[in-house]
């Protein structure tokens, strides 16, 4: 015989709560409140906006920045500043002007990001390195650039949105 613990089949089972015992203790909490303390209502909750679905988006229109630079005959660079430009433009890049117009707004938007994402967004993403490769070059954890790196997309696809250089269906 082996020394083996043997557990029931039915570790736990939930019952609902018996609604007797639930407005006995909702009464005895009102009775505890203050008097004098209104009771808090509830606020009007607005919808909070994920990115998270739109990610890949942004990650095609950074791909697609990289290979309008290279046609432009601009090196990607997000490491430095590069020339600002007044206005942003959504429209279809046809042209060599369209094109210098579209990698200079997406230059705009990448240069309101910290310095960490700009490099996570060039290793991983522009460069194609991996996660531990790139976890090397910029001397952190692997964790915490899987954490670092969804954020910071999702930060860029804020601001692409705001700048109308990522156009999103009529949800929000």
């Amino acid at each position: 015989m082996s020394a083996v613990l043997q557990l029931p089949l039915l570790w736990a089972a939930a019952s609902a709560p018996q609604p007797r015992l639930m407005a006995s203790a909702v009464n005895h909490i009102q009775r505890r409140l203050p008097k004098s303390q209104p009771q808090p209502e509830p606020a009007a909750t607005e919808p909070v906006i994920t990115w998270a679905f739109y990610r890949k988006h942004t990650e095609n229109l950074l791909r697609r920045y990289l290979y309008a630079s290279l046609q432009v005959g601009r090196t990607p660079n997000l490491l430095e500043e590069s020339v600002g430009r007044g206005w942003v433009s959504s429209r279809r890049v046809r042209t060599f002007e369209d094109a210098l117009i579209f990698v200079l707004d997406v230059e705009r938007c990448l240069n309101r990001l910290s310095t960490l994402d700009r490099e996570l967004i060039s290793r991983v993403i522009l460069q194609e390195y991996t996660y531990v490769e790139a976890a090397v070059f910029l001397r952190v954890s692997r964790r915490s650039l899987c954490t670092k790196l969804p954020q910071a997309i999702d930060r860029l696809t804020e601001d692409l949105v705001s700048s109308n250089l990522l156009v999103l269906p009529d949800q929000f």
